[in-house]
């Protein structure tokens, strides 16, 4: 596939002058004799700088927890840990985008949360085996339809209330995040629900919730031909309608440095074997004898990163390739303007919201199959850390402005900031104070930022 961008046709056989850069060449191969800056290489390659700047502030903070925990922090153990544990708010980030895009706001995530894993704990557990039986297969679908039915009603509720009543979506959400965590107690009068379903438990990964080294590997290579390929058509695309394309030195460039960051993951996620308690039960269960050395079973992707990797897909084509998407930056961008031109901004704002409840049901099933429980006081402050994390993703609190991709990086940052600090034994009263400077440098990051740009 590489080949068939270098077969595509290049509309730079000249390379045009900025003259904003000093008569700098601002497409095709590079210049020698650094003719080029750095800030004009990444112009031609048309690469997000603020996507840039967060991917080399993880690097930086990665390294730097390593070495402060003495080595432990970029082990192959704790990098699988930390993927499952970004999940939850990963995927809710996704969904705030939207909301935040919209120029409103939800407060109540983490309390929707919490109710909803409580009403799909109190079907596994009390109310679904009453009628099926304990341990009939259809117990977790009923449990998960209901759930997701649940965080969409929800949500759609607080929509209602924002779009048509004319309520702010501070007020309504935060009015939501009290209402919902007294439902959530009162669903089971404070009690902790457990065991969930054996199958539901699948989705908050552990030993059974994951897909092995092969097809762990069978995902990556996927990936990478999935990345080449779109990098093909949207060059074509480009090309077709008239428009310049990249230089090719930066598609083959950003083909390489994509698939060899898949790859890497890859291999560590692989790198990471199932604990020989785990590895030894597997064998009796699959009739393997249990050789001298033991057993090298790579766990491979967990399921809670499998799905979270599906949603950030899913909500990356909704945001970009649908009307639906179209007329939701359209309302952050001028809402009277979107109005006039014909969009339901009403209806857009009602729909952001039933799709932050149903992401916010997925992300629950994820929580209580990990805890294997579901308590009134799950998802405490987890409203901040999502929010955080969008913003952080370059998400703009004045709305217009938000990406998937970022939102799902900056819950990685945030999960990185949280994991780091537990490694290195830091109080969790100065955890909370960390994340609250951060959330604030972050919206003064991007206060600067917006001011620049225009």
């Amino acid at each position: 596939m590489l080949l068939a961008l270098a077969d595509t046709p290049d509309t730079d056989q000249e390379d045009p002058v900025d003259a904003r850069d000093g008569g700098a060449v601002v497409s095709g191969a590079p210049a020698t004799g650094g003719s080029r800056s750095i800030g004009t290489i990444i112009r031609s390659a048309e690469i997000d700088t603020r996507l840039l700047g967060m991917i080399g502030a993880l690097i930086v903070m990665w390294i730097g927890f390593n070495i402060m925990s003495g080595g432990t922090f970029l082990t192959a153990r704790n990098l699988w840990n930390l993927t499952v544990q970004t999940s939850v708010v990963a995927i809710m980030a996704t969904g705030m985008v939207l909301i935040i895009v919209t120029r409103n706001i939800d407060l109540s995530v983490g309390s929707m949360l919490a109710a909803v894993g409580m009403a799909m704990a109190l079907l596994q557990t009390e109310i679904l085996p009453d009628i099926f039986g304990i341990g009939h297969p259809a117990i977790w679908i009923i449990a998960l339809a209901a759930g997701v039915a649940l965080g969409a009603a929800m949500g759609g509720l607080q929509g209602v209330v924002v779009a048509y009543v004319g309520v702010p979506s501070f007020i309504v959400t935060l009015g939501g995040l009290l209402v919902w965590r007294g439902l959530a107690w009162w669903m089971a009068s404070g009690r902790t629900i457990a065991p969930m379903d054996r199958t539901f438990q699948i989705f908050g990964g552990g030993a059974r919730g994951t897909i092995g080294g092969t097809w762990t590997w069978i995902i990556g290579i996927a990936a990478c031909l999935g990345i080449v390929a779109l990098l093909v058509v949207r060059r074509r695309q480009k090309i077709k309608f008239g428009f310049e394309p990249r230089p090719m030195w930066a598609e083959i460039g950003i083909a390489v440095v994509a698939c060899a960051v898949v790859m890497g993951a890859t291999a560590v996620i692989n790198s990471y074997p199932m604990p020989e308690r785990l590895a030894m039960q597997y064998a009796e269960e699959n009739g393997i004898a249990w050789p001298p050395g033991g057993l090298t079973i790579p766990l491979g992707l967990a399921t809670p990163v499998l799905i979270t990797i599906v949603v950030a897909l899913v909500m990356q084509f909704v945001a970009t390739r649908t009307r639906y998407g179209r007329y939701v930056y359209a309302i952050g961008g001028n809402p009277e303007a979107a109005e006039l031109a014909g969009v339901k901004t009403r209806w857009t704002i009602v729909k952001t919201f039933m799709l932050m409840g149903v992401l916010v049901a997925i992300a629950s099933s994820v929580q209580i199959a990990r805890l294997n429980a579901a308590t009134s006081g799950m998802g405490q402050l987890t409203e901040l850390y999502v929010i955080a994390a969008a913003v952080i993703g370059g998400t703009s609190l004045s709305g217009g402005v938000g990406t998937i991709p970022g939102a799902v990086l900056g819950a990685l940052v945030m999960q990185s900031l949280i994991s780091g600090m537990v490694l290195m034994g830091v109080d969790a009263p100065l955890q909370d104070i960390v994340v609250g400077i951060v959330l604030i440098v972050a919206v003064a990051l991007d206060s600067v930022y917006r001011r620049k740009a225009t």
